[in-house]
């Protein structure tokens, strides 16, 4: 049996996982990713997943917050049940630059995302699931190797910032699995691939 080969990603109504001051713009992501609905969906992203899939920037940037909320008694419980998971979990690093993990129970790979994730499929059990990388999520679009997005869409135009779906994608079609609205107008959407 294969391996089922997910994503998860919050972004605006019009498609931008950030704002037009850049990656550090989420003024329109984050207020949405904290309600009852946004920690719901992120329970959701990693209770079958037994193999986390990120880009180095992501990883290094889940590795500066999510580590210290496993232990901290103040956080959401949901919260801290990712973090938990996010430690022990099988992690792989897509990385040029970098020579050793960053992370306990992480490995970093040079190569092409696509070809990673076809070796992934190939072996183990679980999961893989593309934690908010987007470099990495492009990639299996544009491969068709997504079978399920988990997406957190928030009621804002941001009109500007990068987009989530390039031009030039493989025309593909999805089926909505799951659909959940916030109190804030977030919606939390699970989309399965049709083959």
């Amino acid at each position: 049996m294969t391996r089922t080969v997910t994503a998860n990603l919050a972004i605006t109504l019009d498609g931008r996982y950030h704002g037009p001051a850049g990656p550090g713009d989420l003024g329109a992501i984050v207020p949405y990713a904290i309600t009852d609905l946004g920690r719901d969906h992120l329970g959701r992203i990693h209770e079958n997943a037994t193999t986390a899939l990120f880009g180095r920037r992501n990883a290094e940037g889940f590795l500066g917050f999510w580590p210290s909320i496993a232990t901290n008694e103040e956080a959401d419980p949901r919260d801290r049940a990712y973090a938990k998971w996010l430690a022990d979990v099988e992690k792989v690093v897509l990385s040029t630059t970098l020579t050793e993990s960053p992370w306990d129970r992480a490995r970093v790979v040079n190569a092409p995302a696509a070809d990673v994730v076809t070796e992934l499929k190939a072996s183990g059990s679980g999961e893989i699931l593309v934690n908010s990388s987007v470099s990495v999520i492009k990639a299996l679009l544009a491969a068709n190797l997504l079978d399920r997005l988990y997406l957190l869409v928030t009621p804002e135009i941001t009109g500007g910032g990068t987009r989530l779906f390039d031009d030039g994608l493989p025309a593909t079609r999805w089926t909505v699995a799951r659909h959940d609205t916030g109190a804030l107008g977030e919606t939390a959407v699970i989309y399965d691939r049709v083959r």
